[in-house]
């Protein structure tokens, strides 16, 4: 199966700051974020051919065009569950790459505050043929801790400082961010004193639900060489959607998640990568959960599979670790506003890859890896993206 390896440039991104945004409206949103990547790739609105919404919770194609006052242009809308930003990237990366487009908008919102209820509304995510009645997030990757416990012998305490590692990690790389909703590093004190949300997950486990938008210009790289010096290549683009099969299987266990596995070998497959933890300079994980962020290290192949605790727990993925994981803070703190998070989860490659992530920036950036996924424990739509920098 031939890739997407070096056949799409990225030329512009932008992004809101995610937060409780009640003084923004869905196309003020796309607009903002719109005009940034507009501005960063040096181009109008008039000189693309096309675009892409990615919206999970509402809005049809024409929400982009009005939002911008494209006129009557070729738009198209894509939805995969919380992994719809990353979804509308490969869509749109897929038509460029085809040739069927010299320069495409892609772009993704969601408004998660006006909803009328907290959360993830997860009926809208679970077929309702469905063998249980769908239960809240957070129950069901708290059974993936209490498994994660049981697989491995470890203790709650082993468990506990674990995830208290990541969520203080990712605070840590979000106080740094500028477009992160929470830009406060965390005491161990405020983690494990925090409020419990679904036992062993408490407040800072949990990643926040709120609004946000981002928006890409995607081009070729030959016609990217003549609009910018620093453009990034997409060196692979996989997907992988389960079936829901693992969601009434007895042998399902909770730590690992197959749909990771597939999408992130097929990746690459793509970009040449024989060894991830070795070849990767940076990696962006959907940390919904702090133990999606421990799980999803292992399904990567970034740790050895019962390991990873470990890896955390020594300071592997920090920052200053040799592999630095979630750089931008995170779903924790760069937040998760499901249609907009896998395409601004794209943001931090990005920006890395072009060596302006300010004090985040890792050392001789070679591919970053971003993984978004949606769904629930059982069946996921995973998306993996891999950047470089240009030729």
């Amino acid at each position: 199966m031939e890739g997407f390896k070096d056949k799409v440039a990225v030329i512009g991104m932008g992004a809101l700051r995610t937060g409780e945004l009640w003084d923004k409206g869905v196309d003020d949103m796309l607009l903002e974020a719109c005009t940034e990547a507009f501005n960063d790739a040096g181009i109008e609105p008039r000189d693309v051919q096309a675009g892409f919404l990615g919206y999970f919770y509402g809005g049809g194609p024409a929400t982009l065009g009005r939002a911008l006052k494209l006129g009557v242009k070729p738009l198209t809308v894509v939805e995969n569950w919380c992994a719809t930003g990353a979804d509308v990237f490969r869509n749109a990366a897929a038509w460029v790459a085809g040739g069927l487009y010299d320069i495409v908008l892609v772009a993704a919102v969601e408004k998660m505050k006006d909803a009328g209820t907290t959360g993830i509304r997860v009926t809208s995510m679970m077929p309702t043929t469905e063998h249980q009645p769908p239960t809240a997030p957070p129950v069901n990757f708290a059974m993936s801790a209490v498994r994660y416990m049981h697989q491995y012998g470890l203790t709650y305490d082993q468990v506990k400082q674990t995830l208290g590692h990541i969520a203080i990690k990712n605070h840590h790389n979000g106080s740094m961010n500028p477009k992160a909703a929470f830009q406060k590093p965390i005491t161990w004190d405020q983690y494990i004193n925090a409020p419990l949300i679904a036992w062993p997950l408490g407040l800072y486990d949990c990643c926040a639900n709120i609004d946000g938008a981002a928006a890409a210009i995607l081009t070729r790289p030959e016609i990217a060489r003549q609009l910018k010096d620093d453009y990034v290549l997409l060196k692979a683009s996989a997907n992988a959607t389960g079936d829901f099969t693992n969601s009434v299987s007895h042998q399902y266990d909770y730590v690992h998640f197959e749909e990771n596995l597939v999408a992130s070998h097929s990746a690459y497959a793509q970009a040449g990568i024989v060894n991830p933890f070795k070849e990767l300079s940076c990696v962006e994980v959907h940390d919904a959960f702090t133990v999606n962020e421990l799980v999803i290290c292992e399904d990567l192949g970034l740790s050895p599979r019962g390991r990873g605790w470990e890896y955390h727990t020594g300071g592997v993925f920090d920052l200053d670790g040799e592999l630095p994981v979630n750089t931008s803070g995170g779903l924790k703190c760069f937040g998760h506003p499901v249609g907009a998070t896998g395409l601004k989860a794209l943001l931090e490659p990005y920006l890395q890859m072009r060596g302006k992530a300010g004090p985040r920036q890792v050392k001789n950036p070679r591919l970053a890896l971003s993984h978004s996924m949606g769904g629930s424990t059982g069946t996921f739509g995973t998306l993996i993206t891999i950047f470089g920098p240009r030729d």
